[in-house]
């Protein structure tokens, strides 16, 4: 292989939210939500309006856009239940050997840490993060983590200003399983302080350092919009009285036993039982100041690219591990396939003056592990072994289409568990049992965008679960 063109590479910036759904941006089609530097980026390069994560869940998803592979490939399948290896294939080290200087700031939930470790277990290193193909790690997990026994980057910056005690007091009293668990609050610190501010003047500091005659990949991987809802002052102040209204109603209704299961550990997870109007409707408008705190300090990035004269040389890709459900169907956060869950945003913003069709709206399904054959392609570096993730470039420069019939995800929550496979080709979606092949759910997407009519058992219907279980078992080996 010969040596690469460092000059001529592109730089790349691959930014990667947290349980960000995918109708939360103005470019969707929402007029709540203040998000005009994601609205930018959809006017200059792609947005794909049907993109599936591989598993609405954290840690499998992650898996999967690091390795390009379904979880039943990789193996981790749910979050804490594995971890990833630093040994494998991984598109941050093929960016490496191309030549690029290579940095990840904030999440990446790599390890099965903190759940289930023993107390005082140390959190991952960065050395060992950085051994998945990163130059340069800045590590933050979420933000109850910044509760236990351990010492982040962030916990230090806010120990610092003195707003570390009441910070962590505002966690402690909404922290996870709890009743405060989806409760809607502000933040008490300022905005200037906030999480994402934080992660966003780390990644502006990176790329400020990075010399012009070597090309760079930043995966800027923000901790937000994830739990607890809790938006920085400013823009919760914003949204203070904002009608954000549910899209989707209908609970969902049990087909089999294991199926039962799997929608009474939502509820419970959800505390179902709270999610009266008032309170989704408080919790959501935290959910929308903490999206526009990000779409802000995306603000700020391009405006150092253009300040440096690099951002005509820069591709740009924005997405989320996973959606949120935000009490639709009578349920919070996600582990199911509603598109609310499922759905994730994917935005490509090729350097200027490559693309035919900036501006276009792609409803084709795509995978959300295709951001890592995006990159690679995009930084000219070899693509992943083997790996089903599919490269977008050809099609957001105007020379190809994309090539999906159907994309799949899946969820296993624990080992002892079933395993869940999902497959959708953008007119019907399907929920399988893949342990015993039985389909519990099935969606006209056409006819039913909101998912609301289970059609599992409805004769007329039998032919499209035909043709979905085929293809399930053709896309990820089996049904």
């Amino acid at each position: 292989m010969s040596e690469p063109d460092h000059q001529s590479r592109p730089n790349l910036l691959f930014i990667y939210a947290d349980q960000h759904r995918a109708d939360a941006m103005g470019c969707a089609g929402n007029d709540v939500i203040v998000t005009p530097h994601l609205d930018r980026l959809a006017a200059e390069g792609v947005r794909f309006d049907h993109a599936w994560t591989e598993s609405p869940v954290c840690q499998p998803a992650r898996a999967s856009l690091l390795t390009g592979r379904y979880p039943n490939d990789h193996g981790v399948l749910g979050n804490f239940a594995g971890n990833c290896r630093p040994e494998w294939d991984t598109f941050p080290r093929r960016l490496q050997e191309a030549g690029y200087t290579t940095a990840s700031v904030g999440k990446t939930h790599f390890d099965a840490w903190p759940m289930g470790a023993e107390p005082g277990t140390p959190l991952p290193t960065e050395e060992w993060i950085g051994s998945f193909g990163f130059d340069h790690v800045v590590e933050e997990f979420d933000k109850y983590v910044h509760l236990f026994d351990v010492d982040t980057p962030y916990m230090a910056f806010l120990r610092e200003h003195g707003a570390l005690e009441a910070y962590q007091q505002v966690v402690r009293d909404n922290f996870r399983g709890g009743d405060g668990h989806w409760k809607g609050i502000t933040s008490p610190i300022p905005q200037e302080l906030d999480l994402t501010c934080f992660l966003a003047d780390e990644a502006q500091q990176w790329i400020s350092r990075q010399p012009a005659n070597r090309p760079w990949f930043i995966q800027l991987s923000f901790v937000q919009p994830h739990v607890p809802l809790m938006g920085d002052p400013i823009w919760a102040e914003h949204y203070a009285n904002a009608h954000i209204g549910l899209t989707a109603r209908s609970e969902p209704v049990a087909t089999t036993d294991e199926w039962a299961q799997q929608l009474r550990f939502l509820r419970m997870h959800s505390h179902s039982e709270l999610l009266t109007d008032e309170f989704v409707l408080a919790g959501a408008r935290q959910y929308y100041a903490m999206v526009s705190l990000i779409d802000q300090r995306i603000g700020d990035l391009l405006a150092l690219l253009e300040q440096r004269g690099q951002l005509d040389n820069t591709w740009i890709v924005y997405s989320s591990d996973h959606g949120e459900m935000l009490g639709d169907h009578g349920v919070m956060a996600k582990m199911n396939f509603y598109r609310s869950s499922v759905q994730v945003p994917l935005i490509v913003r090729p350097p200027a003056g490559t693309s035919d069709i900036a501006g276009r709206v792609e409803s084709a399904p795509v995978q959300a592990f295709d951001v890592a054959a995006t990159l690679l392609d995009a930084g000219n570096a070899r693509p992943l072994d083997g790996a089903p993730s599919q490269s977008l470039v050809p099609f957001v420069i105007g020379n190809g289409a994309p090539t999906r019939d159907h994309v799949a995800s899946m969820i296993r929550m624990r080992p002892d568990l079933p395993t869940w496979h999902a497959i959708t080709d953008g007119h019907w979606r399907a929920t399988i049992n893949a342990d015993t092949g039985d389909a519990v759910e099935l969606f006209d997407l056409d006819a039913d965008h909101d998912e609301t009519t289970n059609l599992v058992e409805h004769a007329d219907s039998s032919d499209a679960l035909t043709q979905l279980t085929t293809a399930l078992v053709a896309t990820v080996g089996t049904a």
